[in-house]
């Protein structure tokens, strides 16, 4: 096995390095035959147009797309174009009436609509239409969110690779996405634009967009910051508009050459197993952007500099999305993730049959353009055999018997590092077990809770959502977890938890995490937890916790279902089913449910309670050991009988208990002399 997997580690640091190595603008300028193009080149030319009608005519999804679309464009033939499109708001986190977003959105699309239905149909009133929706926004002071400008995103404290001085804020998402969307329809427009239309889309481009990055990388905190998805979206639409305008501006291939650049950089941080720290809907929504470039770069280099190609990519291009469904950690979300045409193009260029499994499996009909441009593979789907993964980079685990049946339970736990000020939480430890379709224990990020004013600041860390407080961890004397950065403050490396131990098998999975990196040890000296999955549905805790005799040790809960706490268990009681919360100690344990206080910074706030269950006991000596039994039952009298059929022995370097349920025994053991190990 260790040879295999030497072998395999050699094998991934060839193909690594015939993707990574950076390259020069001559590189990119011997690849690109500039004297060539003619528009439009990015995504498709006028020879490969036939194809593309041919599968809208016989291509049932195709077919339905473009016929919305058209139907679509034919409407905003006759819609009026607004040239005064509303101000942004000074503070739109706080004041949040989403008017400017919603015209400049809109706006956005309309362009992109028009343009390609003109394509398709060669009729230039679309062109001329979409020239003037494209004119609103070329108006347009910046295409910035104002919530990145300076007074606001000033005090953010920054990600991964950044340097705390930073000023320059004239160049985000939106701009990225946008000058990816007006670069194609700059493609898609210009035969059929005067000249003056064209360079009035392009002088917006070069002014909004591309001069504002062009040889100025490293005045943006962006640049450097390969664990954010900042870093791919905003460089893909800089590297899309210079793609775009190469025909009069072929100098702009150095910038091409960049964004190669640094796009290898940031997929160098992609986890072996396909993870990405700042959570699944953020890895989405970064591949996504990235993709435009990408595939426009491999036709202009006839696929001389393919990114596809990159380990990061091609090893596991689905892999985050399918096995680390339920995973609502940070700020991201456990749902299913990425739209229709990334995975489509995703398993067209990797062959993967996992991500052709959780397309077909998961993800719907397509509905954009590029579900047209990019139909779906003829890459067989295959269920993988294997449902549970643990993310070694990032250090998550998600244990689960099924993908898609409800009836099953799947654990989702992490340790990691709490290194991402960005989009982490102070939540080392944390876990969630989700079952008929509902997070039985769960997390309160995750969209649940909108972000506000201050969310980005050092006051991150006093939300319930983003600090420890709203996690489901364990406080020793209501010590917290740290962060590894503050702001302007010097980094502190090294601070978070680790999975020491990741099993799987068809009947039980189990992880073992030490979290105790994850605290300035005041109280908390220590801190192991264990989580088994006995498959299909019940969930076992294991916490050992070290502190002085006499701490207060809790563990906490949070719930998307009504929480009722009685003497000896507590009951979850969801939608479509009753979930038992029984501890397990040789200790007094008492059981209350609780709630946090919470109102956000935003003008029409309105305050909350936020529910959680509490298990709270005191150490009589310096190690504390509190097992927790989370199973499905029919009703309260059948939790009751489970708790009573508890047995134990937790003494000495030993540990282990049973329960009853339904006539099955459930037995757990563990030893070890340091910790404790599941006894296999």
């Amino acid at each position: 096995m260790t040879r295999i997997t030497a072998l395999a580690f050699a094998v991934m640091l060839v193909l690594a390095s015939s993707v990574a190595a950076q390259v020069t603008t001559g590189d990119m300028d011997r690849a690109i035959d500039t004297s060539g193009l003619k528009h439009p080149y990015l995504y498709f030319s006028d020879a490969e147009k036939p194809a593309i009608l041919e599968r809208i005519r016989n291509n049932p999804e195709s077919r339905a797309i473009f016929a919305r679309l058209t139907a679509e464009a034919n409407r905003l033939l006759y819609t009026p174009v607004d040239m005064e499109i509303p101000n942004e708001v000074k503070h739109p986190r706080f004041w949040t009436d989403g008017k400017h977003d919603s015209h400049v959105n809109g706006y956005r699309r309309n362009v992109e609509t028009l343009a390609f239905v003109y394509q398709m149909t060669g009729d230039e009133r679309y062109a001329q239409k979409a020239y003037e929706f494209a004119d609103a926004l070329c108006d347009m002071r910046l295409w910035l969110y104002r919530a990145h400008e300076f007074p606001i995103i000033y005090s953010r404290v920054w990600p991964w690779g950044v340097q705390d001085d930073q000023t320059v804020f004239n160049y985000d998402i939106r701009t990225g996405d946008m000058a990816s969307e007006l670069g194609t329809a700059y493609d898609w427009l210009y035969p059929a634009l005067s000249k003056a239309q064209r360079d009035r889309i392009r002088g917006a481009l070069l002014a909004n967009a591309v001069l504002l990055v062009r040889n100025n990388y490293d005045y943006h905190w962006w640049a450097t910051s390969y664990r954010c998805n900042w870093c791919g979206i905003c460089f893909s639409g800089f590297g899309v508009a210079s793609l775009a305008l190469l025909t009069e501006n072929p100098e702009l291939v150095d910038g091409v050459a960049e964004t190669y650049n640094r796009m290898v950089k940031m997929f160098n941080e992609y986890d072996p197993d396909g993870g990405w720290q700042e959570g699944r809907s953020y890895w989405a929504y970064g591949m996504r952007a990235c993709i435009f470039y990408m595939d426009a770069l491999n036709r202009l280099t006839g696929r001389k500099y393919n990114l596809f190609d990159h380990p990061g990519i091609k090893n596991n291009p689905a892999s985050f999305a399918l096995y680390g469904l339920t995973g609502y950690f940070g700020d991201g979300s456990g749902a299913a993730v990425g739209s229709p045409h990334l995975l489509n193009k995703l398993i067209d260029e990797t062959k993967d049959t996992d991500a052709a499994y959780y397309r077909s499996a998961l993800l719907g009909p397509g509905s954009d353009i590029f579900d047209i441009l990019w139909p779906r593979s003829s890459v067989k789907p295959v269920e993988p055999k294997v449902k549970s993964r643990h993310f070694r980079g990032i250090d998550w685990a998600v244990m689960r018997s099924d993908f898609k049946d409800a009836e099953t339970v799947t654990v989702a736990c992490k340790a990691g590092l709490n290194d991402d000020p960005h989009h982490g939480h102070l939540d080392v430890g944390q876990f969630m077990v989700n079952w008929r379709g509902q997070a039985y224990v769960s997390d309160l990020g995750s969209g649940r809770y909108f972000y506000d004013e201050k969310y980005f600041d050092e006051a991150r860390w006093t939300y319930p959502m983003a600090g420890s407080d709203g996690h489901n961890l364990i406080f020793v004397n209501g010590e917290c977890q740290l962060s590894a950065k503050y702001k302007d403050k010097p980094w502190t490396p090294g601070i978070g938890g680790k999975i020491l131990e990741f099993r799987t098998s068809d009947i039980r999975d189990y992880t073992l995490m030490d979290n105790a990196g994850a605290y300035a040890r005041e109280h908390l000296k220590g801190w192991r937890r264990h989580i088994i999955l006995d498959k299909p549905v019940v969930t076992v805790l294991l916490d050992e916790v070290q502190s002085a005799p006499g701490a207060s040790i809790e563990a906490r809960l949070h719930s998307e279902c009504s929480i009722i706490a009685r003497d000896g268990f507590s009951l979850l009681k969801g939608d479509k089913g009753l979930m038992a919360v029984i501890p397990v100690s040789d200790l007094d344990c008492r059981m209350q449910a609780d709630r946090h206080a919470y109102v956000p910074v935003r003008k029409d706030a309105q305050f909350v309670w936020i529910p959680y269950l509490s298990t709270q006991t005191t150490a009589k000596s310096g190690t504390t050991r509190l097992a927790t039994v989370i199973l499905p039952v029919e009703n309260e009298k059948e939790a009751g009988e489970i708790a009573g059929s508890v047995r134990k022995n937790f003494g000495g370097d030993t540990l282990a208990f049973s329960f009853k349920k339904g006539g099955k025994t459930f037995s757990y053991s563990f030893a070890g002399g340091d910790g404790l190990v599941l006894n296999k």
